[in-house]
């Protein structure tokens, strides 16, 4: 570190209580010549601060995610997203488990309409039919309800890629083992 590296970091390891991981990387910042004063926050990890240091780097817009709000996956996500030129503002929302941002980011790559599935009343696993579904040019609103379970979603999903009729198992109250034998049945007789 130059001096006026060390004369920052010992600024704000003298104002602050850090542990010594995030210390360590305050310190990797300076020495990477990036803007420290971003992540030198005493509720960020070192995890986040870590994924904070990574978006400075790649020199995407870091003030979307940091946040203490987001923890260092979700905030993963948002930079990954960033870093492809993504809107990440469909979900960079707190209310997003990092899991379901993946399923959003995997949507928008491919250009899919997400906003079928980009919702947190489903859970990534759910998202992750519907985003199926879309890839596969099928008519997700059949099963895009959250009261269908990510297995009951699949078996839906399966019927109408074989291009059956799913309506006598369109149903959540079918547990999703009848709706695969019915499903197993109907595609049999077609």
């Amino acid at each position: 570190m130059n001096k006026e590296q060390l004369l920052i970091y010992n600024n704000l390891i003298s104002k602050y209580n850090f542990d010594n991981d995030q210390k360590t990387q305050i310190r990797k910042g300076l020495e990477k010549g990036l803007n420290v004063e971003i992540y030198a926050k005493l509720e960020f990890n070192k995890f986040q601060m870590q994924e904070i240091m990574l978006g400075l780097e790649r020199n995407v817009n870091v003030l979307i995610y940091a946040t203490p709000e987001f923890n260092e996956n979700q905030m993963s996500q948002i930079r990954y997203g960033l870093e492809q030129g993504l809107d990440v503002s469909i979900y960079s929302k707190s209310e997003f488990y990092s899991s379901q941002m993946n399923q959003i980011l995997l949507g928008l790559q491919n250009k899919l309409d997400i906003s079928l599935y980009a919702r947190p009343e489903f859970n990534s696993l759910q998202m992750e039919e519907i985003r199926k579904g879309l890839e596969n040019k099928i008519n997700v609103n059949y099963y895009a309800n959250s009261e269908f379970n990510f297995l009951q979603m699949e078996q839906i999903r399966l019927g109408l890629e074989k291009n059956i009729d799913v309506t006598p198992y369109l149903n959540p109250g079918i547990k999703w083992e009848q709706m695969e034998k019915i499903r197993l049945e109907l595609e049999s007789n077609k």
